[in-house]
């Protein structure tokens, strides 16, 4: 019987980073043959940036915009979904660049341990496919999802009519969609999401 280790797979573990702005998480390496010893290494000869607990980077790859919201994302995954002003940043539905990072969690995980730069809202229902989007390696909220979110979080209402009308020119959601999910909301978000979908001609 051959109790031998696989050799770690440095080429997948950088397949993996790369569809995650260059980080990765100590189970990852796990997954490709990295002990944490040979992670400390890595950071110690240069190759690997420890990032936070648990997470890691390869030190020489391109940044790019919102790395920052990759990071803050995978160190809470699998469970979070990139949300609110971040998710329209990713989804580029807004004009701005977020000052901090929203991610949201099920409501049973709400007592994390805090973050610099994030922050973490709660929900009781659980994300189904049907409310999120992948980009970057990221579950994100869908358009519709993260209209209501930010319409609900108090957004000024031209940033929501600017998000509805980017997202139905782009294809991105539907006005009965966007009905459905401010419905879910109460009566301002309603309004909103309503006044919005007028202005956009739906």
């Amino acid at each position: 019987m051959n109790d031998m280790k696989a050799p770690p797979d440095h080429e997948a573990l950088f397949a993996v980073a790369s569809a995650q702005a260059g980080c990765f998480t100590t189970a990852q390496a796990g997954e490709q043959g990295f002990s944490s010893a040979l992670l400390s290494h890595h950071v110690r000869s240069g190759r690997f940036a420890r990032v936070a607990r648990g997470l890691y980077r390869f030190r020489d790859y391109p940044s790019q915009p919102g790395d920052e919201v990759v990071a803050a994302w995978l160190r809470q995954a699998p469970d979070a979904v990139v949300s609110h002003e971040s998710a329209l940043e990713v989804l580029g539905l807004a004009d701005t660049i977020a000052d901090r990072v929203h991610l949201t969690v099920p409501r049973s995980r709400r007592r994390l341990a805090p973050q610099d730069g994030v922050d973490i809202h709660t929900t009781t229902h659980p994300l189904g496919a049907a409310d999120t989007v992948s980009r970057r390696g990221m579950r994100v909220t869908g358009p519709a999802r993260t209209i209501a979110d930010v319409a609900a979080a108090g957004v000024a209402p031209d940033q929501v009519a600017a998000a509805v009308h980017t997202a139905l020119s782009r294809g991105m959601t539907t006005p009965s969609l966007l009905r459905e999910a401010a419905g879910a909301r109460g009566r301002r978000v309603q309004r909103l999401v309503e006044a919005a979908l007028q202005g956009a001609g739906g």
